[in-house]
C-alpha cells in the first residue's frame, strides 16, 4: 500500500511540476537595488535585476521642475518623513520612465530600492506589499505605462493599496506610476451625461467620480509635455556629445536634428536620444570607411 501511494504521489508531482515557476535567485536587498514582481499560478515572487543603465539625473534635460519635485519627495521618504505616492503623466517620450530609472541610479546609495510591477500583475499588488512590509529597507513600487480599459478591474487592487484598506500601505512603501493618461481610465462623452450644475457648483456623476478617484489617490502629480524647440535642441546636443565627441555637435547636426523631429512628428527627450544614436552611428561608420 505504501509503495502504491508513493507511486501515485510521484505521478501527481510529475503533473504539477510543469506548472511550478523555475527556481529563481532570492533577492538580497543589501546587494540588489531593483527587482521585478512576477505573478504565477501559486502567487508571486521577486526576481532581482541589475539597473538597466547608468542614466543620471543630470542627463535628463527640459524637465527640471518635475525632476526636482520627485527627488525631493523620494528623499523625504528615504529619511522617514511624510511623502506622497507619485503619478507621472503626459506626452510619450518626455522622460517619465527615464526619470524613475535615473532616480534609482542616483538614490540607491541613500537606501532606495525599486520593485517594478507590470500592469497585468496588479492583482498581486497586496501580496507584494505585504512581503515588503517587514523589510528594513524603503521601497518604491513602480508601474510603468499604467492605464486601464473600461472593463478592467485591476485598478481596484491599486486603489485598495493606495488608500482603500484599514491598514493602508506600509510606511516603507511608496507607489510611483507613469501614464499617458492623467486619470488612468478611459474617458468618454457619455460619462458627462450625469454631470449637473447645482447653484454655481459643478457636480460630476458617479462615472466621472470613479475615474477621478483613482488618480486622486496619488498625492504628487507631475505633468510632462512635448519639448519646445530650444529644449529639444539642448537635449540633442547633450546626447550627441555624450555618445560621440565634443565636435560632433555642429550646424549640420543641428539642422539634421530639426529635420529628424519633423519626420518623427514631435520633439521629446526620446526623439533627441534617437537622433543622437543615428547621427553618431553614421559619423563613426563613415569615419571607418
Amino acid at each position: 500500500m505504501d509503495d502504491e501511494l508513493a507511486q501515485r504521489l510521484m505521478r501527481l508531482l510529475e503533473r504539477v511540476e510543469p506548472w511550478l515557476p523555475p527556481a529563481a535567485e532570492s533577492v538580497d536587498w543589501q546587494r540588489d537595488v531593483a527587482a521585478l514582481w512576477e505573478r504565477h499560478a501559486l502567487g508571486g515572487r521577486l526576481v532581482p535585476v541589475p539597473p538597466r543603465d547608468a542614466l543620471a539625473l543630470d542627463d535628463l534635460l527640459g524637465i527640471e521642475r518635475q525632476k526636482r519635485a520627485l527627488v525631493d519627495n523620494t528623499r523625504a521618504f528615504l529619511h522617514g518623513h511624510p511623502a506622497n505616492h507619485a503619478l507621472l503623466w503626459g506626452a510619450r517620450g518626455s522622460g517619465k520612465s527615464s526619470l524613475v530609472r535615473a532616480l534609482l541610479n542616483g538614490l540607491a546609495d541613500e537606501g532606495l530600492r525599486l520593485v517594478q510591477v507590470d500592469r497585468h500583475d496588479l492583482a498581486g499588488l497586496p501580496s507584494l506589499v505585504n512581503q515588503l512590509r517587514h523589510q528594513p529597507h524603503r521601497f518604491v513600487v513602480y508601474c510603468d505605462d499604467l492605464s486601464f480599459e473600461g472593463h478592467d478591474d485591476a485598478y481596484k487592487a491599486l486603489k485598495s493599496v493606495l488608500d482603500g484598506t484599514l491598514t493602508g500601505p506600509p510606511e516603507n512603501v511608496l507607489l510611483y506610476a507613469t501614464s499617458n493618461r492623467r486619470h488612468l481610465l478611459p474617458e468618454s462623452m457619455a460619462d458627462n451625461d450625469a454631470t449637473r450644475l447645482v447653484g454655481e457648483e459643478l457636480h460630476h456623476g458617479d462615472a466621472v467620480e470613479e475615474k477621478i478617484s483613482l488618480s486622486d489617490r496619488f498625492g504628487l502629480w507631475l505633468a510632462f509635455h512635448p519639448f519646445a524647440q530650444d529644449a529639444y535642441l539642448e537635449a540633442c546636443e547633450h546626447w550627441t556629445r555624450r555618445l560621440g565627441r565634443q565636435d560632433d555637435w555642429d550646424e549640420a547636426a543641428r539642422a539634421e536634428a530639426l529635420r529628424f523631429a519633423t519626420l518623427r512628428g514631435g520633439r521629446s527627450g526620446r526623439v533627441a536620444w534617437q537622433f543622437a544614436c543615428q547621427w553618431i552611428g553614421r559619423r563613426r561608420l563613415y569615419d571607418e570607411a
